[in-house]
This record gives C-alpha cells, sequence and structure tokens, in this order.
C-alpha cells in the first residue's frame, strides 16, 4: 500500500526498549583526540555467519577519499557489503570509499556495513588504519557486544511450507495465512520517530489475536534494518533489528505466523508514477535496488533461518511496468534485475533475492508479488523465480481502486496461479470506511481456500489509509468491523 502523506507527521506512541550493540566512542588514556577513531560493532551474529559495522571518524584534516584496513583475527572472511567497497587478501580487509561517500570533513563520521562467515571465534579486530594512520591510537579494543538471542524456534506459531499449490503445516495439515498488516517499520526510523506507529507491547499483540488472527505482516526499511547512515543510529542497525525481533516473537507467542516484508527501499526514481524524489527508503520504489536488497535478504534471512515460523514477503509493491515501455521489459526486469529501462538505479530481480535468502541456508516460505503494485499476476507463472526448496508463493494486492478488482479479472489471472502455487493477498482492502469490496474479496478467496490479509493494523483515517482499527485494544473501525466479524465467523 502506497501510504498517505499524514505518515510524516506520525509520532511513537509508545517506548520501545533499545538492544544496541554500538561500541561506545573512544577516549585515549591521556585525553588528546586521536587521528582518527574506528567503531567496530557485531550487529547480528548465527552459526556460520555474523553482521558487523564499522564507525569511522576523521579528526584529521579533510580527506577526498578514504580506505580503512584491518585485519581478521579468526578467520573471518567478509562475504559482502555496502557503503564501501570492500576487498580481502588472507586476514587483511580494505573497506574504500564509494564514489559519492568519498568526501570526509575534519571531524565527520561515515558508517558502513558488512557481512561476513566465521568458525570457531569470532574475534574482533584489534587496529584499524584510516589511509594508513593508525586509529583509536592509545586505546584498548572495545569488546564485541553479545548479539540479541533469535527469537525461541516456533513459540507456538506453524512452520508452514508449500505442498503442491496448498501451505501446508508440519504435520501436513492444510493452512491459510488469515491476518492483518501492522504497518509502521517500514516509515518511522526513516523518518527519525522510532520503530513502530504505536504500541508493539503483548497486550496490542494479544488484541490482534482476539480478531482470531493466525498472520500479522510487518513491513520493514532496508536502510534501518542495515543501519545505513542517513538513520538516526536508535532506530537503526542492531537496535532496529532488536525490535523487529521482539515483535516477531511476540506474534509466535500467540500462535500466529510473522511475515516479514521489504516494503521501502533505497535508489533514486523520478519516473512515472514516483512516490518520491529521495535516493532514500522513504517511499515505495518500482524494484528493489542492487546495491543493498541482497545483503538486507541475507541478513534477515541468517537472522530467522533456525526459525521456519517466519515467513518472507520479498518486496512491497513492483511496479516496473510504470517505467519500462513494455510488458516483457516489465516482466524481465522484474525477474532478472540489472539495468531496466525507465529506472535509473541498477535493480535486484526476485531472482537474486531468492538467492539471497537460499544461499544463507534458509528454507523458510518466500512470497513473491507481481507488477502493477503487486495487482498483476498475469504472468508470475511464465516468470517465476527458481527456488531450490520449492518453497515460493505468489502474492498479490488489491483495493477497489486497482486494475484487477473484479472477480472477472480474478477468474482470468489469479485462478490459473493459484491451480499451481499456494496464492496469498497480502495487502486487500478499500478506501469506502465500509467492506462491501473486501466482503467480495474474502467470499472468493474463502471458495477457493486461498490466504488473505487486511491493510492496515494502524489507527489511520480508513478513508485514506485504510484502517481496520480506531484503538490498538483492537476497537475497529467501520471498515475493519467486516474482517474482523468473517475471521471470527471461520475461525470460532
Amino acid at each position: 500500500m502506497r501510504h498517505p502523506p499524514r505518515l510524516s507527521l506520525l509520532v511513537i506512541g509508545a517506548a520501545v526498549a533499545l538492544l544496541g550493540t554500538a561500541v561506545a566512542p573512544v577516549v585515549t588514556a591521556s585525553g588528546a583526540t586521536p587521528a582518527c577513531t574506528v567503531e567496530y560493532s557485531v550487529t547480528g551474529k548465527w552459526d556460520t555467519g555474523f553482521q558487523g559495522a564499522v564507525k569511522i571518524t576523521n579528526n584529521m584534516a579533510a580527506l577526498s577519499s578514504w580506505s580503512l584496513g584491518f585485519d581478521f583475527p579468526a578467520g573471518q572472511k567478509v562475504t559482502q557489503g555496502w557503503n564501501a567497497k570492500w576487498s580481502q587478501s588472507g586476514s587483511a580487509v580494505t573497506a574504500a570509499n564509494e564514489s559519492w561517500n568519498g568526501s570526509l570533513a575534519s571531524g565527520a563520521s561515515v558508517s558502513a556495513g558488512f557481512l561476513a562467515s566465521w568458525s570457531g571465534s569470532n574475534a574482533v579486530p584489534t587496529a584499524f588504519r584510516l589511509n594508513g594512520t593508525t586509529c583509536n591510537v592509545d586505546t584498548q579494543p572495545t569488546p564485541t557486544p553479545t548479539p540479541t538471542d533469535p527469537p525461541p524456534a516456533g513459540g507456538g506459531a506453524p512452520k508452514l511450507h508449500v505442498s503442491g499449490n496448498k501451505l501446508v503445516d508440519s504435520a501436513g495439515a492444510t493452512r491459510r495465512m488469515l491476518g492483518v498488516n501492522r504497518s509502521g517499520g517500514e516509515f518511522m526510523c526513516v523518518q527519525g520517530y522510532g520503530f513502530f506507529d504505536g504500541p508493539v507491547d503483548d497486550a496490542s499483540v494479544k488484541a490482534i489475536a482476539d480478531w482470531k488472527v493466525n498472520t500479522v505482516r510487518i513491513p520493514l526499511n532496508e536502510e534501518c534494518w542495515l543501519g545505513l547512515s542517513n538513520i538516526k543510529p536508535e532506530y537503526a542497525g542492531a537496535n532496529y533489528i532488536a525490535a523487529v525481533k521482539d515483535l516477531v516473537a511476540k506474534v509466535e507467542a500467540h500462535g500466529m505466523t510473522p511475515l516479514v516484508e521489504l516494503h521501502w527501499t533505497y535508489g533514486q526514481y523520478t519516473g512515472n508514477s514516483a512516490g518520491c524524489s529521495d535516493v532514500h527508503a522513504t517511499c515505495q520504489k518500482p524494484m528493489p535496488d542492487a546495491q543493498y536488497t541482497p545483503s538486507f535478504w541475507s541478513s534477515v534471512a541468517s537472522t530467522f533461518k533456525d526459525d521456519p515460523a517466519v515467513a518472507f514477503d520479498l518486496f512491497n509493491e513492483p511496479y516496473p511496468d510504470r517505467a519500462t515501455s513494455t510488458t516483457t521489459q516489465a516482466w524481465t526486469c522484474w525477474r532478472d534485475g540489472g539495468t531496466c529501462p525507465g529506472i535509473s538505479y541498477q535493480v535486484a530481480g526476485m531472482q537474486s533475492l531468492v538467492d539471497a535468502v537460499r544461499g544463507t541456508g534458509a528454507k523458510n516460505l518466500i512470497l513473491a508479488g507481481g507488477l502493477a503494485y503487486s495487482n498483476d499476476l498475469s504472468q508470475w507463472l511464465t516468470y517465476r523465480p527458481s527456488d531450490p526448496t520449492g518453497n515460493l508463493v505468489a502474492a498479490y494486492h488489491v483495493y477497489n481502486f486497482n486494475t484487477c478488482a473484479s472477480e472477472s479479472c480474478w477468474n482470468s489471472t489469479l485462478a490459473p496461479v493459484a491451480a499451481q502455487v499456494p496464492l496469498v493477498a497480502g495487502e486487500i482492502g478499500e478506501n469506502t470506511c465500509s467492506h462491501s469490496f473486501v466482503d467480495t474479496v474474502m467470499k472468493w478467496f474463502d471458495d477457493r481456500g486461498l490466504s488473505y490479509l487486511g491493510w492496515t493494523w494502524n489507527t489511520w483515517d480508513c478513508s485514506s489509509g485504510p484502517s481496520l482499527i480506531s484503538n490498538y485494544d483492537g476497537t475497529p473501525t467501520s471498515y475493519g468491523i467486516g474482517l474482523r466479524d468473517h475471521l471470527r465467523a471461520l475461525n470460532g
């Protein structure tokens, strides 16, 4: 869903505990300021890999370019990175500036992140060099903070996987994903307000479950997850990841499936139907970006790969069809990425994102939405990505104002897809403050045993949101009452 403009004015309504792993600034024993300081942190860690970050502060004369060097002491290997050109020879690691962040004024800082493998131990580098100058002089290296443990595997939520054109749990019973979207994680952090819009404590999650919801879709922001330098540190990187993991654990504790989804991404697009002109992840872009999105999904998948109850939705609402001149170009861009007509940045196609997830060893369920803001699945089967686990689902969005919003369109374009793979309507809704349209959607999907999630569990104006609730205790709007009563009727 494309958000109404009022979201930029929202402020967070509840405090969220910060569980950061940022390393404190270095101070020399003599009190003198070192020529440069480097703060190294581990923001996530799993069996064979970890996510790390460096914050470089230049206290020398201004630099027009920079190169950071350090040695991994325990055989760690960098596999990919962002905000710098990362390379490694033996134990020696180098992070050199990108073309757009080479200027580093005196007193200025720059941050970069990476993914790396490890085995045995993950000891912290002890020395850092900026353009050949040793940083953190006269100080002892700060120990790597202990990363937050992942949420307990399972937690009462079903472990869904694909069987033919159905979703089944670990016992083989057919399941449907029926629930709501919990918006906020995609925009609050990048706007500098917090992690989520409104409370995400246990009481507020229980209120969702009380609607007989079994799935909660959680939109995310890639810049916040990766901790890029334009995000306030208190809402970035390890702090953001910890907040997401905490919400995922609460959702699972109430027996619901957490569906984590990439909503807003990096990359400047000013073409047809552009949501904003900002290069940063502040609106819906036509496609995910090759610079950061594969790293995002590698990190997310590594974080949750030991918890098969978590499902992944690769990208909210692709619309390369608005940028390209032909349908073939649009679907090719959707699957293969690269240089796409009408899109100025390098695109990460759906295949590369599936590969990023599976490359971590994660076997979690993956959803992939089609063209036209996920409203067009007409050639999804022709262009669907290859998934070695066979655990790929078609995602669809539908509102009363979409092109494909009638039973005739659903019969001609959705039914053939649903005959071959599971189909999940990740967003359904209407901007009428009533529920006659979603009633029609739910009946068509119910008749075929398909899945759907209402947009959105937020207290916005239902005519512009649309919003399911007027209070986080679960009080429905005149629109939301349709979904609530229907789910309760289905599930008792």
